[in-house]
């Protein structure tokens, strides 16, 4: 897999992008990740890349040349499976998306800021819009490192135990059950008998009884 990701802040991925599994599945050649600074298409001899919005309001918008032709030089080179644009007015990613764009070979990731960008590039190039909840912050940049974070996590060898992944939360529409690790009683709190009783089938019972009980609980709205 390829993803490219479009930003005017590239050392705010640097360090997100560069560790723990992201890392490893770069190293390992399962995932490209590559960032383009968007102000390196600008024609401003400033670089500049944002300017006041048609018809007044507060707050700058990312212009559409640089996008544009950061865009262009991308699709030149190779088709796209997915052009990505994180936005607070986008839907809400979960982990069926992530699952969906595992799958895809390329991608893009369009990095929101300010007021947003040029709405002609979300009309012409845009597949996916994507929020990371309902709240704003100041960036694309960390929204899409989450995105690119849990796609990642997906692709084959990207982990070393792939059943992990496939055991997290919302990848059933269930929060996982809880678990435990040694000792197994500190400070007077035990862990579930069942657990360490080796009985595989009644341990895997027992996990989704608490995996519904969990989600009927703090998320009921995954059971519908």
């Amino acid at each position: 897999m390829r993803i490219d990701i479009l930003t005017v802040l590239p050392e705010l991925l640097e360090s997100p992008l560069n560790t723990s599994i992201i890392k490893r599945a770069q190293d390992k050649h399962i995932v490209e990740i590559h960032i383009h600074n968007i102000r390196d298409y600008s024609t401003d001899k400033h670089k500049r890349v944002d300017d006041y919005a048609f018809g007044g309001g507060a707050g700058m918008v990312l212009q559409i040349e640089p996008i544009h032709k950061c865009l262009e030089t991308l699709m030149n080179e190779r088709t796209y499976d997915e052009i990505l644009y994180m936005t607070p007015d986008g839907a809400t990613f979960n982990q069926r998306e992530a699952n969906k764009l595992s799958l895809a070979h390329n991608i893009i990731i369009i990095c929101g800021h300010y007021k947003g960008i040029d709405h002609r590039i979300r009309e012409q190039f845009v597949t996916k819009e994507i929020s990371i909840g309902d709240f704003v912050i100041t960036g694309g940049e960390l929204a899409a490192a989450v995105v690119t974070d849990s796609v990642v996590r997906l692709l084959p060898g990207a982990m070393s135990d792939i059943a992990s992944a496939l055991s997290d939360s919302f990848q059933d529409n269930l929060l996982a059950p809880p678990v435990y690790t040694r000792p197994e009683v500190y400070n007077g709190w035990a862990v579930p008998e069942i657990l360490l009783s080796g009985n595989t089938k009644e341990i895997e019972k027992w996990q989704l009884e608490q995996s519904l009980q969990r989600t009927q609980l703090l998320r009921p709205d995954l059971l519908e």
